[in-house]
């Protein structure tokens, strides 16, 4: 009789400073290098790490969500402490915050009904130096209304395709829904909050981008749909720098309670 791997999920946060995206690089190192290095040490199979997400070049994430099979001789580390031991290797910009065994179906980016992202700007003439890595510094005054007014717009199933930067192939769809897209403002801060089925590489930046350009007057909420309906990336705004944006959560589909799998945990809002 053939064994059956064993499959985990881990949810991971990490600061992407210093790294060139989550991706296995050919130039430079990146997030998912660092945490197969570590897998390694474990488990002689040296396990692969599929995630739900591709995030950028100085990005970061706070809810990161991948998995890894093992051969099932390999399953000696107890699952309670399987965070615990990655992270003993791990850099400390990287950290394994849940680690849970998952259903043989389960896959990271496939199974994955969602994602939200969240993006900072620091709006004062002097940038909050706690805020370095973690906010994009916009010193000139935004008009909190305007832009609230104009993330309206994007809300819906629309193509995103002027707001996308170019990629090394040409996407077939360009077509997303945005569940969620709505600023917050605390103090100097700004929270824009993005959520949808999916995005196109550097979406977020752009929708960003444009919704603090908004804020500036240069352009008006009625501009976005004219945008959208262009498909043309020259008639949105800029693309907001790397370093605001935060992978904030993948969603999935609640588990059904019928022939669960023991110490098996399938979430929703991790």
């Amino acid at each position: 009789m053939l064994l059956k791997n064993i499959k985990f999920k881990i949810v991971i946060a990490y600061d992407g400073t210093a790294y060139q995206g989550w991706q296995l690089q050919k130039i430079g190192t990146g997030v998912q290098e660092k945490i197969e290095a570590v897998l390694a040490r474990y488990y002689p199979s040296a396990p692969r790490l599929h995630s739900s997400s591709r995030t950028d070049t100085g990005v970061h994430a706070l809810g990161m969500v991948a998995h890894f099979e093992i051969p099932r001789p390999e399953n000696r580390l107890p699952i309670a402490r399987l965070a615990i031991a990655l992270n003993a290797f791990l850099p400390e910009d990287i950290r394994v915050l849940h680690a849970v065994r998952a259903p043989e179906i389960f896959h990271a980016r496939f199974h994955a009904t969602g994602k939200q992202y969240r993006y900072f700007v620091w709006n004062h003439p002097a940038m909050n130096p706690l805020l370095l890595r973690r906010a994009w510094h916009v010193p000139r005054p935004l008009d909190y209304g305007r832009m609230c007014q104009a993330a309206k717009m994007f809300i819906g199933r629309h193509d995103f395709k002027s707001f996308a930067a170019n990629h090394r192939y040409e996407m077939e769809n360009t077509v997303r829904t945005l569940t969620r897209c709505q600023v917050k403002k605390s103090g100097a801060q700004f929270a824009i909050i993005l959520e949808g089925d999916g995005f196109l590489y550097k979406m977020c930046r752009g929708i960003v981008g444009t919704l603090v350009q908004v804020g500036f007057g240069r352009f008006s909420p009625d501009d976005i749909p004219k945008m959208l309906e262009k498909s043309d990336r020259r008639v949105a705004g800029m693309s907001a720098p790397a370093h605001g944006l935060v992978l904030w959560k993948v969603f999935y589909q609640r588990r059904r309670r019928e022939d669960p799998v023991p110490g098996t945990v399938l979430e929703t809002d991790d």
